[in-house]
């Protein structure tokens, strides 16, 4: 690994810094949100969405995806340890098994654990963009999006391009990528390969990340496209106090792969798309790290899934229609061999009236193997108040079933219960937008219902914890959000871009006596974010971001990062980064330890 990193930088010393121009700088509010049957555009969504684009994803101080989300609005990133290696999400106080992640519409969740949710095969430097949708999203994405959906969008490029970014830091931290665009006629294609590696900021919390990616596509004729992507990422690290306090010398290694394949017809005002996929997770988990043979699990879960999706636009309106199957299955050595299908029916309908009013509606239909057909309605209502004003309102159901954990896990720490009930929630939100030049801000409130609440319990420190279905439980939000944007210009000083938000979460989650919650008490209950971006010439950037994070029954925190970027855009660049500035002392999974104050830099390559 050092050989690489000092032939990257002896190989910086062939190229000038000449300025380019960001090509980051996209009005967000063009930007065709990429759900799977009827796509609008950022600005005419009635729903709360956030997106995270290009110059957010590299500007912002961190070296995973787990980091950059942490500063996107009501999105609550639980990490164990640094950069991600293993990380939580949920959204508007829903725990990590109740999010969906999604790259370019496939679905990455896994039968025996929402704890690898967030294991993207996907280097950070491919990443165009990051889609946010809050919310229940199950009649657009199916179960599991039952709090939300987070979408990872790439993208091809027609032209070639070389990207080499490294860097090293605190806790023997240190990393590499390349990522190249390499068009051959009319097929495109993007190959990325990323390292990470660190030491460890505290006993056994080392780590070795290496993610492999490739995506090629290409246009047959005017109506018919090919595209492809093969992803795999291998995670390996030290999981001290990662699932049990009481164990330190834990350690995990777990291989995710992703392939897919899709095709794409459009004419006129009819489109389909027809794409399969397959994503593998292999997981091995050891209570003592040099003992394997004192408590080791094996998992091995195979997704298979075919899936069609089409709109079709007339003088009603645009409607959209898909069907799915989907296989799960596992084999474990301590889960045992299971094995599941699922299959779905989408339905919905758009349609405008008088121009400043659009109405959204649709049923997602679900037949499960082990608990039958269940429905998921849902409608959302749009209104152009000004040119500047869009009010919206929303209403839909969600529905998740029980991981395998949750059902058959047997260990020390934790029981699973075979006689859990899927979870089921009804949520509703009224909120208003609004945009002028460069400014854009959001207000909406939110409740969701929730019936079946899985949720993980146990009556002393003795005793593992077990999951348990509670009858009723009620989360009631609000969410304020502004931010600024301009454009690069010439200015000796210029303030790029600056957003702030806050959230409140309020559950009425009331724990029985005598009976001790492992997540739904920690859930976020205020949370407040703050973001300055700086220009200082034509070529240096400095990003400040905060966090104020409050929990449930938790001590609040609060925590300051920054980034210094000197050339981002151009042939050769450098930037430094500091992490956690306040010397924070904070936990937010579990009972691991964050580190301090802490810092890397790096450089980056970027050739056309």
């Amino acid at each position: 690994m050092k050989k690489i990193l000092l032939t990257g930088g002896l190989a910086l010393l062939w190229f000038t810094a000449k300025a380019q121009t960001d090509t980051t700088t996209q009005k967000l509010d063009e930007v065709l949100i990429q759900e799977n049957r009827i796509q609008l555009p950022f600005s005419k969504q009635s729903r709360n969405i956030s997106l995270v684009d290009r110059q957010q994803i590299e500007t912002t101080p961190g070296r995973s995806l787990p980091e950059v989300l942490a500063f996107v609005p009501g999105v609550d990133i639980r990490q164990r340890g640094v950069t991600g290696v293993q990380a939580d999400i949920g959204i508007r106080g829903g725990s990590f098994e109740q999010t969906l992640m999604l790259v370019n519409g496939i679905k990455l969740s896994d039968p025996q654990t929402g704890h690898h949710m967030m294991n993207i095969p996907v280097p950070m430097v491919n990443i165009d963009r990051v889609e946010v949708l809050k919310g229940p999203a199950s009649r657009i994405f199916g179960q599991n999006a039952y709090t939300g959906a987070v979408n990872v969008i790439t993208s091809l490029s027609d032209t070639r391009s070389l990207r080499l970014q490294g860097y090293a830091g605190d806790f023997g931290m240190k990393g590499i990528s390349l990522a190249g665009a390499l068009p051959a006629g009319k097929y495109k294609q993007n190959l990325a390969i990323s390292y990470d590696d660190s030491d460890g900021y505290q006993y056994n919390s080392d780590y070795q990340v290496t993610n492999l990616f490739y995506e090629g596509g290409i246009d047959l004729n005017a109506k018919n496209a090919i595209r492809g992507m093969v992803a795999y990422a291998d995670r390996t690290f030290g999981a001290n106090g990662f699932y049990a306090s009481t164990f330190p010398d834990q350690w995990e290694s777990v291989q995710t792969t992703l392939t897919s394949l899709s095709h794409t017809y459009a004419s006129g005002d009819f489109s389909l798309q027809t794409r399969g996929y397959w994503r593998r997770n292999e997981d091995e988990y050891r209570l003592k790290r040099n003992e394997p043979t004192f408590y080791q699990n094996f998992h091995t879960s195979d997704v298979f899934a075919l899936e069609t999706n089409g709109t079709v636009k007339s003088k009603l309106g645009t409607a959209g229609f898909g069907v799915e199957v989907r296989k799960e299955q596992i084999e474990s050595t301590n889960l045992g061999n299971h094995d599941r299908v699922l299959s779905g029916i989408f339905l919905e309908q758009m349609v405008t009236l008088a121009e400043k009013v659009d109405i959204r509606g649709g049923l997602y239909s679900n037949y499960y193997s082990e608990y039958g057909w269940k429905h998921f309605p849902g409608a959302e209502v749009g209104f152009q108040a000004t040119k500047s004003i869009r009010l919206y309102s929303g209403i839909g159901s969600s529905f998740r079933i029980p991981t395998y954990n949750d059902l058959y896990y047997v260990g020390p720490t934790n029981i699973g219960n075979p006689d859990l009930q899927p979870e089921q929630a009804l949520s509703f939100e009224f909120g208003g937008k609004w945009n002028r030049d460069n400014w854009r801000g959001e207000l909406v409130y939110f409740n969701r219902h929730s019936e079946n609440l899985i949720e993980w319990t146990r009556t002393s420190s003795e005793e593992p914890w077990q999951p348990q279905n509670f009858n009723e439980v009620t989360f009631n939000g609000v969410e304020a959000s502004a931010y600024y944007r301009v454009n690069p210009s010439n200015s000796v000083v210029q303030l790029k871009e600056l957003m702030l938000s806050y959230n409140y979460i309020d559950a009425n989650f009331i724990a029985q006596p005598g009976v001790e919650s492992r997540y739904a008490l920690t859930a976020l209950k205020n949370q407040l974010i703050g973001g300055l971006l700086v220009g200082f010439g034509k070529k240096i950037e400095w990003n400040t971001k905060m966090r104020y994070v409050e929990r449930v029954s938790q001590d609040p925190y609060f925590v300051l990062d920054m980034r210094v970027d000197y050339n981002r855009v151009g042939k050769l660049g450098f930037f430094a980064e500091a992490s956690n500035i306040t010397n924070t002392d904070y936990v937010e999974a579990g009972t691991v330890q964050m580190p301090g104050r802490w810092f890397r830099a790096g450089f980056m390559v970027n050739l056309d």
